[in-house]
Protein backbone atom coordinates (compact mmCIF):
# COMPACT_ATOMS: atom_id res chain seq x y z
CA UNK A 1 0.00 0.00 0.00
CA UNK A 2 1.23 3.66 -0.39
CA UNK A 3 1.31 3.90 3.67
CA UNK A 4 3.79 0.99 3.36
CA UNK A 5 5.98 2.39 0.36
CA UNK A 6 6.42 5.51 2.02
CA UNK A 7 7.49 4.36 5.38
CA UNK A 8 10.13 2.16 3.70
CA UNK A 9 11.47 5.25 1.75
CA UNK A 10 11.18 6.97 5.09
CA UNK A 11 13.57 4.12 6.94
CA UNK A 12 16.09 4.62 3.91
CA UNK A 13 16.50 8.10 4.91
CA UNK A 14 17.24 7.06 8.39
CA UNK A 15 21.19 7.96 9.23
CA UNK A 16 23.40 5.28 9.54
CA UNK A 17 23.19 3.17 12.79
CA UNK A 18 25.56 4.15 15.94
CA UNK A 19 28.47 2.11 16.93
CA UNK A 20 27.76 -0.92 19.12
CA UNK A 21 29.42 0.91 22.01
CA UNK A 22 26.71 3.63 21.92
CA UNK A 23 23.65 0.65 21.02
CA UNK A 24 25.13 -1.21 23.90
CA UNK A 25 24.45 1.66 26.48
CA UNK A 26 21.11 2.63 24.89
CA UNK A 27 20.32 -0.90 25.62
CA UNK A 28 20.99 -0.99 28.90
CA UNK A 29 19.41 2.79 29.45
CA UNK A 30 16.08 1.37 27.73
CA UNK A 31 16.12 -1.69 30.12
CA UNK A 32 16.85 0.48 33.30
CA UNK A 33 14.22 2.82 32.22
CA UNK A 34 11.86 -0.34 31.52
CA UNK A 35 12.74 -1.66 35.27
CA UNK A 36 11.52 1.95 36.84
CA UNK A 37 8.70 2.10 34.98
CA UNK A 38 7.91 -1.63 35.65
CA UNK A 39 8.09 -1.78 39.41
CA UNK A 40 4.64 -0.17 40.39
CA UNK A 41 3.09 -3.22 38.15
CA UNK A 42 5.59 -5.89 39.42
CA UNK A 43 4.56 -4.61 43.83
CA UNK A 44 0.85 -4.63 42.45
CA UNK A 45 1.09 -8.19 41.38
CA UNK A 46 2.85 -8.83 44.13
CA UNK A 47 0.58 -7.57 47.00
CA UNK A 48 -2.51 -8.82 44.95
CA UNK A 49 -1.15 -12.41 45.69
CA UNK A 50 -0.69 -12.16 49.55
CA UNK A 51 -2.05 -13.36 52.21
CA UNK A 52 -3.28 -11.60 55.08
CA UNK A 53 -0.47 -11.37 57.28
CA UNK A 54 2.06 -10.66 54.62
CA UNK A 55 1.17 -7.43 53.67
CA UNK A 56 2.74 -5.18 56.18
CA UNK A 57 5.97 -7.20 56.77
CA UNK A 58 9.00 -4.78 57.60
CA UNK A 59 11.04 -5.23 56.14
CA UNK A 60 8.28 -5.58 52.74
CA UNK A 61 8.84 -8.99 51.04
CA UNK A 62 8.28 -8.79 47.12
CA UNK A 63 7.66 -12.72 46.46
CA UNK A 64 4.75 -13.96 48.17
CA UNK A 65 4.81 -17.12 49.75
CA UNK A 66 2.30 -19.12 49.33
CA UNK A 67 0.55 -16.85 46.49
CA UNK A 68 -2.63 -16.78 47.00
CA UNK A 69 -5.05 -16.93 43.72
CA UNK A 70 -8.30 -16.73 45.62
CA UNK A 71 -7.61 -13.08 46.29
CA UNK A 72 -8.49 -12.58 42.71
CA UNK A 73 -11.61 -14.47 42.66
CA UNK A 74 -12.63 -13.29 46.26
CA UNK A 75 -12.10 -9.09 45.05
CA UNK A 76 -14.35 -9.71 42.05
CA UNK A 77 -17.04 -11.24 44.44
CA UNK A 78 -17.20 -8.04 46.70
CA UNK A 79 -19.02 -5.99 43.92
CA UNK A 80 -21.00 -6.37 40.56
CA UNK A 81 -18.11 -5.93 37.99
CA UNK A 82 -19.54 -8.08 35.66
CA UNK A 83 -22.05 -5.49 35.09
CA UNK A 84 -19.65 -2.45 35.40
CA UNK A 85 -17.60 -4.27 32.35
CA UNK A 86 -20.75 -4.28 30.11
CA UNK A 87 -21.59 -0.76 30.99
CA UNK A 88 -17.46 -0.02 30.17
CA UNK A 89 -17.34 -2.10 27.27
CA UNK A 90 -21.08 -0.26 25.67
CA UNK A 91 -19.36 3.22 26.83
CA UNK A 92 -16.42 1.93 25.15
CA UNK A 93 -17.57 0.96 21.86
CA UNK A 94 -20.29 3.62 21.00
CA UNK A 95 -18.08 6.20 22.08
CA UNK A 96 -14.95 4.64 20.12
CA UNK A 97 -17.00 4.56 16.60
CA UNK A 98 -18.05 7.91 17.00
CA UNK A 99 -14.68 9.12 17.63
CA UNK A 100 -12.92 7.10 14.91
CA UNK A 101 -15.60 8.06 12.21
CA UNK A 102 -15.78 11.78 13.22
CA UNK A 103 -12.90 11.88 13.62
CA UNK A 104 -11.04 10.32 9.95
CA UNK A 105 -13.76 12.65 8.06
CA UNK A 106 -12.53 15.75 9.98
CA UNK A 107 -9.17 15.11 9.45
CA UNK A 108 -9.59 13.96 5.25
CA UNK A 109 -11.57 17.37 4.75
CA UNK A 110 -8.44 18.89 6.41
CA UNK A 111 -6.30 16.97 4.41
CA UNK A 112 -7.49 17.10 0.79
CA UNK A 113 -9.74 20.05 0.75
CA UNK A 114 -8.74 23.70 0.45
CA UNK A 115 -11.16 26.56 1.72
CA UNK A 116 -10.90 29.96 2.82
CA UNK A 117 -9.33 29.90 6.45
CA UNK A 118 -8.27 26.52 6.21
CA UNK A 119 -4.92 26.88 8.23
CA UNK A 120 -6.45 29.36 10.18
CA UNK A 121 -9.24 27.08 11.58
CA UNK A 122 -6.55 23.65 11.97
CA UNK A 123 -4.50 26.26 14.65
CA UNK A 124 -7.91 27.11 16.64
CA UNK A 125 -8.15 23.36 16.50
CA UNK A 126 -4.84 22.36 17.64
CA UNK A 127 -5.62 25.27 20.07
CA UNK A 128 -7.70 23.71 22.16
CA UNK A 129 -5.91 20.44 22.78
CA UNK A 130 -4.44 22.99 25.65
CA UNK A 131 -7.63 23.59 27.44
CA UNK A 132 -7.38 21.33 30.62
CA UNK A 133 -10.95 19.05 30.34
CA UNK A 134 -11.50 20.05 33.78
CA UNK A 135 -12.64 23.64 32.93
CA UNK A 136 -14.76 22.17 30.87
CA UNK A 137 -16.76 20.02 33.21
CA UNK A 138 -18.73 22.92 34.86
CA UNK A 139 -20.23 24.14 31.60
CA UNK A 140 -20.74 20.58 30.18
CA UNK A 141 -22.57 19.30 33.82
CA UNK A 142 -25.00 22.25 33.54
CA UNK A 143 -25.90 21.71 29.83
CA UNK A 144 -26.56 17.89 30.15
CA UNK A 145 -28.14 18.20 33.01
CA UNK A 146 -30.66 21.29 31.71
CA UNK A 147 -31.43 18.41 29.18
CA UNK A 148 -31.71 15.58 31.37
CA UNK A 149 -29.29 13.76 30.32
CA UNK A 150 -27.43 13.03 34.18
CA UNK A 151 -27.23 9.56 35.12
CA UNK A 152 -27.33 8.43 31.34
CA UNK A 153 -24.58 6.99 29.21
CA UNK A 154 -25.41 9.99 26.95
CA UNK A 155 -22.22 12.66 28.28
CA UNK A 156 -20.00 9.73 27.82
CA UNK A 157 -20.96 8.90 24.28
CA UNK A 158 -23.08 11.78 22.33
CA UNK A 159 -19.71 14.00 22.15
CA UNK A 160 -17.68 11.79 20.57
CA UNK A 161 -20.03 12.13 17.49
CA UNK A 162 -19.99 16.33 17.71
CA UNK A 163 -16.06 16.75 17.04
CA UNK A 164 -14.26 13.70 17.15
CA UNK A 165 -11.10 14.63 19.01
CA UNK A 166 -8.21 17.20 18.09
CA UNK A 167 -5.41 14.42 18.48
CA UNK A 168 -6.96 12.08 16.56
CA UNK A 169 -8.04 14.99 13.92
CA UNK A 170 -3.99 15.58 13.65
CA UNK A 171 -3.04 12.36 13.80
CA UNK A 172 -5.41 11.37 10.63
CA UNK A 173 -4.46 14.82 8.88
CA UNK A 174 -1.03 13.66 9.15
CA UNK A 175 -1.41 10.65 8.23
CA UNK A 176 -4.05 11.03 5.05
CA UNK A 177 -1.49 13.75 3.28
CA UNK A 178 1.06 10.73 3.59
CA UNK A 179 -1.32 8.93 0.75
CA UNK A 180 -0.89 10.08 -3.10
CA UNK A 181 -3.04 12.46 -4.39
CA UNK A 182 -2.88 10.18 -7.38
CA UNK A 183 -5.23 7.27 -5.68
CA UNK A 184 -7.75 10.61 -5.25
CA UNK A 185 -7.59 11.34 -8.65
CA UNK A 186 -7.82 8.09 -10.00
CA UNK A 187 -10.73 7.26 -8.05
CA UNK A 188 -12.60 11.16 -9.08
CA UNK A 189 -11.68 9.29 -12.90
CA UNK A 190 -13.70 6.69 -12.18
CA UNK A 191 -16.81 9.05 -11.04
CA UNK A 192 -16.17 8.57 -6.92
CA UNK A 193 -16.78 11.83 -4.99
CA UNK A 194 -15.13 12.63 -2.59
CA UNK A 195 -17.46 10.53 0.46
CA UNK A 196 -17.06 7.32 -2.10
CA UNK A 197 -13.11 8.43 -2.10
CA UNK A 198 -12.68 8.61 1.60
CA UNK A 199 -14.58 4.98 1.50
CA UNK A 200 -12.87 3.37 -0.85
CA UNK A 201 -9.73 4.61 -1.15
CA UNK A 202 -8.64 6.37 1.49
CA UNK A 203 -9.86 4.20 4.39
CA UNK A 204 -8.26 1.11 3.22
CA UNK A 205 -4.69 2.55 3.05
CA UNK A 206 -5.19 4.32 6.32
CA UNK A 207 -5.77 1.16 8.17
CA UNK A 208 -2.77 1.96 10.16
CA UNK A 209 -4.27 5.43 11.28
CA UNK A 210 -7.65 3.89 12.12
CA UNK A 211 -6.32 1.16 14.36
CA UNK A 212 -4.11 3.72 16.56
CA UNK A 213 -6.92 6.11 16.77
CA UNK A 214 -9.00 2.67 17.87
CA UNK A 215 -6.72 1.78 20.45
CA UNK A 216 -6.42 5.38 21.90
CA UNK A 217 -9.90 5.84 22.07
CA UNK A 218 -10.74 2.21 23.74
CA UNK A 219 -7.77 3.29 26.30
CA UNK A 220 -9.18 6.43 27.18
CA UNK A 221 -12.87 5.22 27.75
CA UNK A 222 -11.71 1.60 29.48
CA UNK A 223 -9.75 3.86 32.07
CA UNK A 224 -11.74 7.45 31.97
CA UNK A 225 -12.84 8.13 35.76
CA UNK A 226 -13.73 11.79 35.96
CA UNK A 227 -16.49 11.78 33.36
CA UNK A 228 -18.18 8.91 34.85
CA UNK A 229 -17.55 10.14 38.11
CA UNK A 230 -19.78 13.08 37.32
CA UNK A 231 -22.15 11.97 34.85
CA UNK A 232 -23.11 8.27 36.58
CA UNK A 233 -25.05 8.90 39.85
CA UNK A 234 -26.58 4.83 40.19
CA UNK A 235 -24.40 2.15 40.96
CA UNK A 236 -26.04 0.02 38.24
CA UNK A 237 -24.65 2.33 35.69
CA UNK A 238 -21.09 2.36 37.31
CA UNK A 239 -18.09 1.80 35.11
CA UNK A 240 -15.02 -0.19 35.80
CA UNK A 241 -13.04 2.94 37.33
CA UNK A 242 -16.13 3.46 39.40
CA UNK A 243 -16.00 0.15 40.16
CA UNK A 244 -12.64 0.52 41.65
CA UNK A 245 -13.55 3.49 43.87
CA UNK A 246 -16.46 1.39 44.94
CA UNK A 247 -14.50 -1.25 45.83
CA UNK A 248 -11.84 1.17 48.02
CA UNK A 249 -14.59 2.36 50.03
CA UNK A 250 -16.28 -1.24 50.43
CA UNK A 251 -12.72 -1.25 52.52
CA UNK A 252 -12.62 1.56 54.38
CA UNK A 253 -9.61 2.51 53.05
CA UNK A 254 -6.65 -0.52 53.82
CA UNK A 255 -9.15 -2.27 56.06
CA UNK A 256 -12.45 -4.29 55.87
CA UNK A 257 -14.07 -5.49 59.02
CA UNK A 258 -10.91 -4.97 60.89
CA UNK A 259 -8.85 -7.54 58.14
CA UNK A 260 -6.37 -6.10 55.35
CA UNK A 261 -8.04 -5.68 52.69
CA UNK A 262 -5.19 -4.48 49.83
CA UNK A 263 -4.59 -7.47 48.01
CA UNK A 264 -8.15 -7.53 47.32
CA UNK A 265 -8.24 -4.04 45.85
CA UNK A 266 -4.76 -4.56 43.53
CA UNK A 267 -6.25 -7.48 42.47
CA UNK A 268 -9.30 -5.90 40.91
CA UNK A 269 -6.93 -3.15 39.37
CA UNK A 270 -5.09 -5.37 37.51
CA UNK A 271 -7.81 -7.73 36.64
CA UNK A 272 -9.39 -3.85 34.55
CA UNK A 273 -5.83 -3.16 33.42
CA UNK A 274 -5.42 -6.23 31.43
CA UNK A 275 -7.92 -5.43 28.82
CA UNK A 276 -6.07 -2.31 28.05
CA UNK A 277 -2.87 -4.14 27.69
CA UNK A 278 -4.03 -7.21 25.08
CA UNK A 279 -5.50 -4.75 23.35
CA UNK A 280 -2.03 -3.28 22.69
CA UNK A 281 0.07 -5.92 22.67
CA UNK A 282 -2.06 -7.69 19.96
CA UNK A 283 -2.10 -3.99 17.81
CA UNK A 284 1.35 -3.00 18.88
CA UNK A 285 2.58 -2.86 15.30
CA UNK A 286 -0.12 -0.86 14.14
CA UNK A 287 -0.22 1.61 16.57
CA UNK A 288 3.41 2.30 15.94
CA UNK A 289 3.48 2.34 12.09
CA UNK A 290 0.69 4.95 12.69
CA UNK A 291 2.48 7.49 14.94
CA UNK A 292 5.51 6.98 12.40
CA UNK A 293 3.60 7.33 9.21
CA UNK A 294 1.61 10.58 11.27
CA UNK A 295 5.22 12.14 10.63
CA UNK A 296 5.58 11.48 7.17
CA UNK A 297 4.80 14.90 5.17
CA UNK A 298 2.87 13.53 1.99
Amino acid sequence: MASETALRRAVRRRPRTAPPGGRAALYVGAVLLAAVFALPLVWTLSTSLKPDNQLYLDPPRLLPSPAVWQNYAAALQMAPFGRFAYNTLVITALAGIGRVLVSTVIAYGFARFRFPGRELLFTALLATMMVPHAVLLVPQFLLFNAIGWINTFLPLIVPAYLGGTPFMIFLGRQFIRSIPRELDQAAEIDGAGPLATLVRVIMPNATAFLATAAILSFQWDWRSFLDPLVYLQSQRKYTLALGLRYLAELGGGDTMAGRPFEHYLMAATLVVAVPVVVVFLLFQRYFVRGVVMSGIKG
